[in-house]
């Protein structure tokens, strides 16, 4: 399944399927049963899925097309957002502008920093440059969302966590997050200002036949103005989300609707190019990130 929030043409916002190439409003269609907030569906979803499955709700004609709607960002006000270090490659090239190596500790644990979960934004949303920036910068990304409580969850049972996955933006100002990072804190204020999840969020069984070493074999891409700037595969991760979730939930309690990133695939940001084809985002310019079977997740820098 595909869950989306959506406003619809009297400007409401709500919880919606996508169903042939259209939106079915699940909480018109179940008359009042299902929530029209995708948070509420998230903390009651072993409620919900059989109620959803009852009333074949896959099967129904949709409410709307795509065209009658604007996508939201899935999730509008997720509880926490955790962005993982999982790919070694993007590590790698990031340490080789400073002249480093990939440190010990980063085989040992996956490591992750909160994020501004006030700042999600969704498909098509303009992202505005942050004032004190001139290296505004994109990352590739994966995003898992918590559909389940626990605390302490082992690695080989976090699948039971897991409701689905969605394209995530980390956006960067890169000059704000190296200046803060040499005091030996962040990155904070570099990564403050928005992240975009979208266009919906895709049920991890309808990905499952892709699964392949510690990830899926899908290929992920970035687009900048058309341009492809990079490709990877989410199957080149270090860290499967199940190990992130372990370590996520280390002693504390995740709860559904918790956003857990990958971090950025190898080459997935401009700030990894050689600094001779480096080009800072400016206003005007698009971005398209696009994950096999999770869609396609455009904004526009303003």
């Amino acid at each position: 399944m595909k869950f989306v929030t959506f406003k619809n043409p009297k400007g409401e916002t709500r919880a919606g399927l996508l169903v042939n190439d259209g939106v079915v409003d699940m909480n018109t269609a179940s008359n009042g049963e299902l929530p029209s907030d995708l948070l509420e569906y998230l903390k009651s979803t072993e409620e919900y899925l059989p109620l959803v499955e009852r009333l074949n709700l896959l099967e129904k004609k949709p409410d709307f097309t795509l065209e009658e709607v604007r996508l939201q960002a899935p999730l509008l006000n997720p509880p926490s957002f955790r962005d993982f270090m999982a790919f070694e490659k993007h590590v790698s090239n990031s340490r080789i502008k400073t002249n480093s190596s990939v440190p010990e500790e980063w085989y040992q644990i996956p490591v992750f920093y909160f994020s501004n979960h006030h700042a999600i934004v969704g498909p098509d949303a303009p992202i505005k440059v942050p004032n004190k920036t001139r290296c505004l910068d994109f990352e590739l990304e994966i995003a898992c969302i918590i559909g389940k409580q626990g605390t302490n969850i082992r690695a080989d049972e976090a699948d039971d966590y897991i409701f689905g996955f969605t394209i995530l933006n980390d956006w960067s100002a890169r000059d704000l997050q190296m200046q803060e990072m040499r005091v030996g804190l962040g990155p904070a204020k570099g990564k403050d200002f928005a992240t975009s999840i979208g266009p919906y969020i895709i049920t991890k069984d309808e990905i499952e036949k892709f699964k392949n070493g510690k990830g899926y074999d899908l290929k992920m891409t970035a687009k900048v103005n058309g341009k492809q700037y990079t490709s990877g595969n989410w199957n080149e991760i270090h860290y499967s989300f199940g190990e992130m979730i372990e370590r996520a939930s280390d002693g504390v309690t995740l709860y559904p609707g918790d956003i857990i990133g990958s971090g950025t695939v190898g080459w997935g940001c401009i700030g990894e190019l050689p600094a001779e084809k480096q080009r800072w985002l400016q206003p005007g310019d698009v971005v398209e990130l696009e994950v096999e079977r999770l869609g396609i997740l455009k904004n526009q820098i303003v």
